[in-house]
Parts: structure tokens; sequence; C-alpha cells
């Protein structure tokens, strides 16, 4: 049941065409400090890292050079999402975002298992991540046992997110120019090399089209990379997790989101075909596997100075900056958990500078993880993180999509003109960003090393379940007295 309409002035605060959720910021002890410069590079510092510049190898091991039209189908449901996004954002600026949403519009065991889920989900992408970074680091130091790099990783992401938010953010933001920077480079370098000369050019075109051809797995092989290629995109929703903390969100919240979306389209589709057209398909995953990046072997190939060390550090960065921000949403999502009364009191509390420094500490689980599988498995650390990481934010946008075809129900449609950006055709596009959703959900069980995602998700969901139940019972209303801890 909704929560009752108030009569607050603005978008965010709540009005008689929306139900009243955000609680104010100086309540939630979060400072909002983030500017839509911050906002942007955070969140293309969350979605491009390890996804592109590590699980491409996986992706063009399963398509081949038609991995290309793979990105371009997973653009187009981030294009929904992040419509989605920005308009429930806009509406509700707070730090909960979809999990508040999915409370709001559908009911409080959604907004539970959705903030759950996610939290978890960017706790083990965290631990994918400095495992990643490890695995660059070891490109310059082979003999370094690789879970030390881990461990150094983790102490210098932790002890950044402890910093104040627009410190953080700022951190971020040249974090993320650094690898936007070399992505562009990337382009222009690969775009020369292939067009530059004639031979060039033929090598790159016989290498979309032999080999297998373009489509050397089929259409079942786009359709199967598809389900590493989403992961890539998925990073948009960290402009809803960002609102709680965003100077006046209903114009930077839009305008980021825009942002993001299509620099992320541009530089996954150009950046993924140069990379298949200047190597081999099958010698760019066989060379590199998961034991470096694909762009590396790439400019290795291309016989260019030092660009393969350079682009090594540029992908490192990538990994820090994506370890940076997913501490940042982990933390986020738990402090939202402790200040709803979804999880002990002791997450929602704040330091002296705006931070959740306990729900940071909670953040740091998957951190320890990597550290161990970086110890006992390091060859398969990176996929059993990243995979087990898949499902649970499959379900997470699929709760995201749910909850707006609802908000679409409570806003009044001679209004909607009120919102600053809208999904087109309603409801259409939500039901199809469903439908490929649940698609994809099913077809991680034909994909090796996603076999498992869901099953696990599935008892991981079952047991949060079964928790949100039992202390409904005892403690109807909220899940822990305010003393809890």
């Amino acid at each position: 049941m909704l929560p009752a309409m108030t009569d607050q002035q603005g978008p965010g605060a709540g009005s008689a065409l929306f139900p009243e959720i955000a609680t104010p910021n100086n309540a939630e002890g979060l400072h909002r400090r983030l500017s839509q410069r911050q906002l942007t590079m955070m969140a293309i510092g969350g979605a491009i890292g390890v996804g592109l510049f590590l699980g491409s190898g996986v992706t063009i091991r399963l398509a081949g050079p038609a991995v290309i039209l793979s990105y371009l189908l997973g653009a187009g449901i981030a294009l929904i999402m992040s419509y989605v996004l920005a308009e429930m954002a806009v509406v509700h600026p707070v730090a909960g975002a979809f999990g508040v949403y999915a409370e709001t519009y559908l009911n409080s065991w959604a907004g539970f298992s959705v903030r759950t889920t996610y939290g978890a989900a960017q706790i083990i992408a965290i631990g994918a991540e400095v495992t990643a970074a490890g695995i660059y680091i070891s490109y310059w130091f082979p003999s370094v046992p690789q879970w030390i790099w881990v461990v150094l990783v983790s102490a210098a992401m932790v002890a950044l997110n402890s910093m104040q938010v627009n410190r953080l953010g700022e951190f971020e933001y040249w974090f993320a120019m650094i690898k936007v920077t070399a992505i562009v480079v990337f382009i222009m370098v690969g775009i020369f090399l292939i067009f530059g000369n004639g031979s060039h050019g033929t090598t790159a075109w016989a290498n979309l089209t032999q080999h297998g051809g373009f489509l050397p797995a089929g259409w079942k092989g786009v359709w199967f990379s598809l389900t590493i290629t989403i992961t890539s995109y998925m990073g948009v929703e960290v402009i809803a997790v960002t609102a709680g903390e965003a100077e006046r969100p209903e114009v930077t919240i839009p305008r980021a989101m825009r942002n993001i979306v299509w620099r992320l389209i541009l530089f996954y589709v150009l950046a993924v075909a140069i990379m298949v057209a200047m190597v081999p398909w099958n010698q760019s995953t066989s060379a590199s596997g998961l034991s470096g990046s694909p762009f590396v072997t790439a400019f290795s190939a291309a016989h260019v100075p030092f660009a393969a060390a350079v682009m090594n550090f540029v992908v490192l960065t990538a990994a820090l900056s994506s370890v940076n921000t997913n501490l940042y949403l982990s933390t986020r999502m738990l402090f939202s958990l402790g200040r709803e009364g979804y999880g002990p009191s002791w997450m929602g509390m704040v330091s002296g500078n705006g931070v959740p420094h306990r729900a940071l500490l909670a953040s740091t689980a998957g951190i320890l993880a990597a550290i161990l599988l970086a110890v006992f498995a390091p060859k398969n650390a990176f996929l059993m993180l990243y995979g087990t990481a898949v499902a649970g934010m499959l379900f997470v946008w699929l709760v995201i999509l749910s909850s707006h075809l609802r908000f679409r129900k409570t806003v009044a449609r001679d209004r909607l003109s009120s919102l600053p950006m809208r999904l087109p055709a309603h409801p259409i596009f939500t039901f199809v960003g469903i439908v490929l959703l649940v698609a994809i959900s099913l077809t991680t069980f034909f994909v090796d090393g996603l076999q498992w995602s869901v099953p696990a998700f599935c008892v991981f969901l079952a047991l949060i379940t079964f928790y949100f139940r039992r202390s409904q019972r005892k403690s109807p209303g909220r899940l822990f007295s305010e003393n809890s801890c």
C-alpha cells in the first residue's frame, strides 16, 4: 500500500503527484556535495571497469567478432534502465534509491531484498575487481604472489572511501578521467593503425571475417555473450544511488544519466570493434584468457612501443576506479538498510565527516573473499566472483523495472510532462526490458562459468526471504530495534 500523499513543494520532496518517501538529507546524516561532473564520472567509474577490460576476453571467446552486436543489444537494455532510473531518482532523491522505490511501489519484501541483493552483489564485485587489479600488477611483477597486491589495493581503497564524499568524488573523477582518456586514445590509435595504410586495413577486415567468419558461433554465441556484456553496463544505477548526496538532483541526475549512457555505448562498441579488428579473436582470447586484458594483447600484437605497459596501467586504474565506486555503492546501500530498520542500526551510523564508516567496514567482506581466493585459487578467482554477482544484478534490474511500472501508474498522465527525463512508449519498453532480462537469466545455465549463478542466487534469495519473514513476525514494521547491533 502506498504512503499518503503530501503537498510539500518540489518533485523530490513529495507532492500531490508522488508518494512522500524522501527524508531530509540532514536527518540521514549524508552531505549533498556531489556535483554533476563528479556524478557522471562516478557512474562511468562504476560501469567502465573489469567487465570491459578483463571480462571482454570471455565475451570475445563466446561470440567472436560478433561480440560487437552483443554490446549493441546490451546498450538497448541500458538505455531503458537509464530512463527508468532517472524518472524515479528525480522524484525521490534518497540514499536508498531503488530499494526505497521498490518498497514504496511494490512491497516491503521487495525493498528489503533488492537492497540486500544489491549490497551483496557490489561486495562480491569488489572482490572480483581487486582480484583483477592483482592480475594487472602481476604483469610487471610476476614473481610476487598475487594476494599481496590484493591486500595493498584493498587497504588503499578503503582508506579513500573513508574520506568526505566530495573528496571521494574528486578522486573518482580523475580515476575515471584516466580510463576515459585512455579509451579515446585507444580508439584513435586503433583507427589509425587499421586505416593508416592499406595493409592494416586489409588485415583488420580479415580479422573480422575470417577465422570462422563474423559469426563463428552463430547468433547463439551473440546471445550467450550477452550474459557477460550486459554486466558491463551495470553501473548506470550509481546515478540513482548517489541521488541522496547530489547537488540539485532534479537537474544533475538527468544530465548525468544521459551523458553516462551515450558515452558507454560509444566507448564499448568502438573499443571492442577495434580490439577484434586489430587481433584475430581466437588469438586475443587464447593469449590473454583471464591472465590479462585483451586491450593489452591488442597493443602488444600491434608492436606499438611501450603501449602494452601503458595500457596495463590504464586497465589497472580502471579496476581501482571500479573498486572505489562499488565500495561507495555497497556502503550506501548497507547504510540505507540500517537507517530503514532492515539491518543492524550500527550500519546506519555516520561519522563526523558524513561517511557511513561502519557500513564501509561491512562492505569489505568481498575483499576478504578475494584475498582467500587469490591465495588458494588465483586462476579461477575472477570468474568465480564475477559470475556470482551476475544473477544478483539481473534480479536488481528486474525489480527496478517492476517498480517503474507501478511508479508510472501512480503519476497522473497530465503531469508526466513535469519530469525532465521520461521513457517513451510506456509501458512497451519497460516490458521489453523485463522479458530480455528474464531470458538472459535463463541463458546463464548454458554459459561456462555462469551455470550456477542463478541457482546460487536463488539459495541466497530464499535465505534472506526466510530471514525477512521471521524478523517481521518478531517485530512487525521494523526488522531491528533502534538499539540493536
